[in-house]
């Protein structure tokens, strides 16, 4: 006959071994969550600062990124600019569509064709900044040196 111990240890034991699985599935899910990477992409346009400029400012391109657990990998490609590509960066704006300060810089062949790469890691801030449509992608050129083509990264 088994007494009220040996039935509360039973019951600990088995609600342990509960606890652990669950425990377990709630971790896995998390690191399926965390680890789901996220794809945004960039029409590249040439963005005028002004009427003087405009006549300065040609080509047209894409750009893609990938968002992996806080790093994001962005890549492109542009052609037809009316000189050749100097730098190429993100931006960050207040809201799609308004210019922002440079925040990283992107490795960009200096041609009037060319394509772009960068990796960067990002803070939680940084992240949910991009996921609203807030950053941009740069490029700018020697008869364009205040910006020849943007676009923003967007899901």
């Amino acid at each position: 006959m088994k007494t009220d111990g040996g039935q509360s240890r039973s019951f600990l034991r088995r609600s342990a071994e509960v606890t652990v699985v669950a425990a377990a599935l709630v971790c896995l899910g998390f690191s399926a969550a965390a680890q789901a990477p996220e794809s945004f992409s960039a029409r590249l346009t040439v963005m005028p600062i002004d009427d003087a400029t405009r006549a300065d400012v040609t080509g047209s391109g894409s750009g893609s990124a990938v968002l992996d657990d806080g790093r994001l990998v962005v890549s492109g490609a542009f052609s037809g600019l009316r000189g050749p590509a100097t730098v190429a960066r993100l931006h960050e704006g207040l809201a799609t569509g308004i210019r922002g300060g440079a925040l990283f810089e992107l490795s960009v062949v200096a041609g009037v064709d060319g394509t772009f790469t960068g990796e960067v890691d990002l803070t939680r801030e940084q992240v949910q900044r991009l996921r609203q449509g807030r950053w941009y992608i740069q490029i700018h050129s020697e008869t364009a040196p205040e910006g020849n083509l943007w676009g923003w990264l967007l899901q």
